[in-house]
């Protein structure tokens, strides 16, 4: 196996486990359930552990395909920004989910206000979850790109080659 393949192995947690999340901790809501809200938290702690390894594949994942045809370095490096700024989000919610799971398990009085703050920031952290995963799969699946500025680059330099 090479860099790609561990890109590949774990680049889904960071977006799949905050989703998982997100529904649990609506079900800690709908049931009342205060061991369900926990769960939650530590899903979403497990989830900010997931984007240290994702990025830290990252660099790897670059260097083994950067010089394959129909690459372009363009959407490499849209995905990358856009993975950095969703890695920052993620660790703020896995933050947030620390002190909420520390304040749900101390039963302070702040517990219930701080779970609705975790439910919102987590839809935002989605947003930039959707946004990286995208961002990601354009760099190898021609079928869902929408514009192809990324990939003119490497038509020219094709051309170029005839």
């Amino acid at each position: 196996m090479n860099a790609a393949h561990y890109h590949l192995l774990v680049n889904h947690l960071p977006i799949i486990i905050p989703i998982a999340g997100l529904l649990v901790l609506v079900g800690g809501f709908i049931f009342r359930s205060e061991i369900v809200k926990r769960t939650s938290f530590f899903l979403f702690i497990l989830a900010a552990l997931s984007a240290i390894a994702a990025s830290s594949t990252g660099d790897g994942a670059e260097d083994a395909i950067e010089h394959l045809p129909g690459i372009s370095e363009h959407l490499i490096h849209a995905h990358e920004r856009s993975a950095e700024i969703f890695s920052i989000v993620l660790y703020v919610l896995g933050g947030l989910s620390v002190i909420a799971l520390w304040a749900n398990w101390k039963q302070k009085s702040y517990s219930g206000l701080l779970s609705w703050f975790v439910i919102g920031f987590s839809v935002v952290v989605l947003f930039f979850s959707r946004q990286t995963g995208t961002s990601g799969g354009v760099i190898r699946h021609t079928e869902i790109r929408t514009d192809t500025t990324g990939i003119q680059g490497n038509q020219n330099q094709n051309n170029d080659d005839e």
